[in-house]
């Protein structure tokens, strides 16, 4: 890709990607968003919330809107690597066979072995390896086997096409007072971010969310550079060990902060929203955990989008959750 900056990020550019996501042969969604007041569960917050339903999205989260975007803008036929704990690795070999491109997908040992035999059964290659060694598999692959890497979240055609989630809200609410997104590598909260700020709501205040166990988008707000840590948490998808330097970059220029929730409020997020009859991931309550737990300044009688990122847990996981 060579070196990306955020000045490559223009609203012609998200508005083109937005075209591609929404005419993908992948059949990407454009998911519900509600009122929170019209879910069966009152809460104890005192702002209008609207839920964009990602969760509801093909194959389960909002990676398919980058994905979608990724493939349509390589060479068909191609063999591509990738490094994932399970959703983007989902998307990416959901991609892989309608494409008919090769695939593989690099996971940390951490990850669910359903993930990975799921992954398989598009057709896509799976190696586990430790979380310190991703990068150096994934180099041997592009060095020794001629593949081409698709980053999951360092991408500028990826960002570009989680973007159209951002077009999507404004739809729907044109000038949101807030927006809460939960941040990884940070390709969803740049996308998201540059979509709403570049679409001319300068007023709108954005917020990413990490756990506590995984904040390097935090730590590289502090220290002003994209940084990387040992990350441990409950939200494995919010877990990379390194923040993105294009996302960091975007989120420097559009995001108001980065806020902080730990594993217990992520557990009992996932928990409040089962009770609603809504099915999220940890990854994906994330940003609710953070509006729930008043972690977001100045939120009252304000008009507030939250995004439920992924909808990715199996009746055995969500079987440890608390009642």
């Amino acid at each position: 890709m060579g070196e990306m900056s955020a000045d490559a990020v223009t609203l012609d550019l998200l508005r083109e990607a937005r075209e591609t996501v929404r005419s993908s042969p992948l059949g990407v969604i454009n998911t519900p968003m509600i009122p929170w007041c019209q879910t069966t569960l009152p809460l104890n917050i005192h702002c209008n919330v609207h839920v964009k339903l990602e969760n509801m999205q093909r194959t389960g989260s909002f990676k398919i809107r980058g994905v979608a975007n990724q493939f349509a803008r390589r060479p068909k036929g191609g063999h591509f690597v990738t490094m994932s704990a399970g959703n983007y690795g989902k998307s990416f070999a959901y991609a892989s066979k309608h494409y008919g491109s090769k695939g593989k997908v690099v996971m940390p040992e951490t990850a669910p072995v359903s993930r990975s035999i799921l992954i398989q059964s598009f057709g896509v290659e799976v190696e586990r390896v430790p979380t310190s060694c991703l990068m150096n598999v994934v180099n041997r692959c592009v060095q020794e086997d001629n593949m081409t890497f698709l980053h999951s979240y360092d991408d500028l055609d990826l960002i570009a096409g989680h973007a159209s989630m951002g077009m999507e809200i404004l739809e729907v609410t044109p000038e949101p007072d807030v927006v809460v997104v939960c941040c990884g590598g940070g390709g969803l909260l740049a996308g998201v971010a540059a979509a709403i700020k570049l679409s001319g709501c300068n007023k709108t205040r954005i917020y990413g969310v990490e756990p506590e166990g995984a904040c390097t988008m935090y730590k590289s707000f502090i220290e002003k550079k994209p940084v990387g840590m040992d990350t441990k948490s409950i939200a494995s998808g919010l877990a990379p060990p390194f923040a993105g330097t294009l996302p960091f970059e975007l989120c420097q220029r559009y995001v108001e902060g980065i806020v902080l929730v730990n594993d217990e409020e992520i557990k009992a997020a996932v928990s409040t929203l089962y009770k609603s009859g809504l099915v999220v991931e940890p990854s994906g309550s994330a940003a609710f955990a953070a509006i729930v737990n008043n972690k977001i300044p100045q939120l009252e009688g304000k008009n507030v989008v939250c995004i439920l990122s992924g909808g990715n847990i199996g009746k055995d996981e969500l079987a440890n959750f608390p009642d």
